[in-house]
């Protein structure tokens, strides 16, 4: 899943592609690189950010998805907790919701998602994005992680969400100390238990930026060998920034950790 964000403020590349023409050329040059999704994100999610209106978010998303959904054949993503963006980005174009908020939001969202038929992702996330860095605490990070997923699933499926449309992400940075993220990430295949697709946001973690002692530009080889571990432990969606990257090391990482490929290319 590459990563566009039509932001002013993201971590890693807010404002290099808040012009819509920007935003639509990376996101091609992603698809040339072999994304398989794209997300695209009108509102900041990193530690502190602000929120930013719903008309300032529509008026930055629409526009880039509506053109690229003539250009590409791909599935494309909203990265929103807004259910008329949601709305309005899935009659442009979108067929997935990519929900921060795990629908606690917008009590409007889960009813938008599944009248629509659209694929949503499930996040965890402690706090919000003001607040989530503050001072974050679990007794157990795995197992509050596995119930709060579990407990939001049933919600979808309750608002009659279908099963097989539910992508479940444990929220990598998004209410967790470093320890925390290393905990997760070695137990990222108990999540394997709910059954359902794990994305995983890894990229340029500021987690990853701690241990390698380097910044967020230079996170790309520290964000590869999170991402081979996540694919050994069951992740099966991975939402990068850096993606003809990260498509190698996965593949490489799938075809050792659970066989290689069928067509047998490189035995």
């Amino acid at each position: 899943m590459g990563v566009v964000n039509v932001t002013a403020d993201s971590f890693y590349d807010g404002g290099r592609y808040l012009k819509p023409e920007r935003a639509i050329a990376h996101a091609m040059d992603l698809v040339a690189q072999g994304a398989d999704l794209i997300d695209i994100g009108g509102e900041s999610t990193r530690p502190g950010s602000h929120p930013v209106g719903e008309q300032d978010e529509l008026d930055r998303v629409l526009p880039v998805i509506r053109e690229l959904a003539g250009l590409v054949s791909i599935p494309i993503s909203i990265d929103t907790t807004k259910s008329r963006v949601a709305q309005c980005a899935l009659d442009h174009g979108a067929s997935i919701i990519n929900d921060v908020s795990a629908l606690r939001r917008d009590p409007a969202m889960a009813s938008v998602i599944a009248h629509s038929g659209a694929a949503v992702v499930l996040m965890h996330m402690q706090g919000t994005p003001q607040t989530m860095q503050l001072a974050p605490s679990y007794a157990d990070v795995r197992s509050e992680v596995v119930r709060f997923l579990e407990e939001r699933m049933q919600h979808a499926l309750n608002a009659g969400i279908a099963r097989t449309n539910i992508i479940l992400d444990p929220g990598f940075g998004f209410g967790k100390l470093e320890f925390h993220n290393l905990e997760l990430l070695r137990g990222l295949s108990s999540l394997t238990t709910l059954n359902r697709p794990l994305l995983v946001g890894l990229s340029r973690k500021a987690f990853i930026g701690t241990i390698v002692k380097k910044t967020v530009e230079h996170r790309a080889w520290g964000t590869a060998a999170a991402v081979a571990l996540a694919v050994n432990r069951g992740a099966r969606i991975l939402r990068v920034h850096d993606v003809a990257m990260m498509r190698d090391v996965a593949t490489v990482a799938a075809a050792a950790s659970h066989g290689w490929p069928s067509n047998g290319e490189g035995r």
